[in-house]
């Protein structure tokens, strides 16, 4: 099996992910990288020193033109994907797209029209379908062991979200439309895994209850030291946060999907935990998870009626793995290393990617205008057809 040789554009917060698809002679290396932020580079230099100085560039577009490289890992800030991953794609790379796929649904829709029109491979990392505890509920649904899934409650507790999300660019609608997109493109993504089917209608309500009225930096002025090392408590006592702050820190949506079920999903940028907790309710009874990475398990609850009882009848526990996001980014870029050399179905998706993004920005529309229902818009057909086919004509 001959080695995917890999550029990486973007070598901030997701550096991580170059790192995990380093994997020489087990399916992908690492050939060249780019940033625009010369400290960025020369961060990633350090940390990725199989590489040398001549492989690390400013312009993504010099990685475009190296005939060495198979396919591109975009990792950049939200609102660059879509020029960026257009640009690959137009070049004839292969892509593999960090989520969400962008800010808008024009931007997304965008990238799927040039990656039909071009024939080129794309891969959008929805690395949470890789995770365990996702797995582990999406095979005992499979199994039938809660009958039919006909409603999905998710609870997001952000615990580091003031440090993680307000301190830089997350924090402005322009870069990220909202952190309900942002933060929530994953959980929408496996709402619609585990419930096999896509929103067509949200509403929501939100707003910036707490860091909105925080000590702000000065524009212009860098992050403060170590604050993705050191979490301010309480939430109140957070200092150095971005200039400008317009995105929700509290946010809730309801769905209603396309085959029936109806859906909620709720966050919070200030509980003094984190914690991801899925609901998942059929007809004939119900699965919850407790934790999602290592030791995490999913309890099913299918006898009754009873009052409540914390101990389900069955207790799945998760398997341990290694790596980040659970081991989810090693399995990812495996799978992308793999269908850029042979094709063929993958268990992320491009049109699952979308629609994530379509309901996260259609709830946003929603809660700054008063909890008023939005439609999700359409996918254009041939395009539906198109990666429904594991992009195939």
């Amino acid at each position: 099996m001959q080695d995917v040789r890999l550029g990486v554009i973007g070598l901030g917060l997701r550096l991580s992910l170059a790192l995990a698809a380093h994997r020489p002679g087990r399916g992908s290396v690492v050939a060249a990288v780019c940033d625009n932020d010369p400290e960025a580079l020369r961060r990633g230099l350090d940390r990725l020193d199989w590489l040398r100085p001549a492989d690390a560039v400013a312009d993504h577009r010099l990685l475009l033109e190296r005939a060495d490289l198979d396919a591109i890992l975009v990792v950049t800030p939200d609102d660059t994907h879509e020029s960026i991953a257009v640009d690959c794609l137009r070049a004839g790379k292969a892509v593999y797209l960090e989520k969400p796929m962008h800010i808008t649904v024009e931007g997304c829709d965008r990238i799927l029209r040039t990656a039909y029109e071009t024939g080129t491979r794309l891969y959008v990392g929805h690395n949470m379908r890789h995770m365990g505890v996702v797995r582990t509920m999406r095979d005992i649904i499979a199994r039938g062991d809660i009958g039919e899934p006909r409603t999905v409650w998710v609870r997001h507790f952000v615990s580091y979200g003031g440090d993680f999300y307000f301190k830089d660019w997350h924090a402005e609608r322009s870069r990220t439309t909202s952190l309900l997109l942002q933060k929530a493109a994953h959980d929408l993504d496996v709402i619609h895994w585990l419930a096999g089917g896509y929103t067509e209608r949200v509403n929501a309500f939100g707003s910036l209850m707490l860091h909105g009225d925080l000590p702000r930096r000065a524009p212009g002025t860098p992050r403060p030291e170590g604050w993705l090392q050191e979490y301010e408590w309480p939430p109140t006592a957070r200092t150095g946060l971005n200039h400008h702050i317009d995105v929700e820190d509290v946010s809730v949506m309801n769905m209603r999907l396309d085959n029936g079920v109806i859906a909620a999903y709720q966050q919070c940028h200030f509980s003094p935990d984190y914690v991801r907790n899925y609901t998942v309710i059929g007809t004939e009874g119900r699965l919850e998870n407790f934790g999602d990475e290592a030791g995490a398990e999913v309890r099913v609850w299918n006898t009754g009626p009873s009052r409540y009882r914390a101990e389900g009848d069955v207790t799945h526990r998760v398997p341990d793995v290694e790596g980040t996001h659970g081991g989810s980014d090693t399995a990812i870029l495996a799978e992308f290393a793999r269908f850029v050399r042979a094709g063929g179905p993958t268990d992320t998706s491009p049109l699952a990617a979308r629609m994530s993004v379509a309901a996260g920005y259609m709830a946003t529309m929603s809660l700054r205008d008063g909890g008023r229902p939005y439609d999700i818009p359409p996918v254009a057909p041939e395009l539906v057809a198109y990666f429904e086919n594991a992009q195939r004509r």
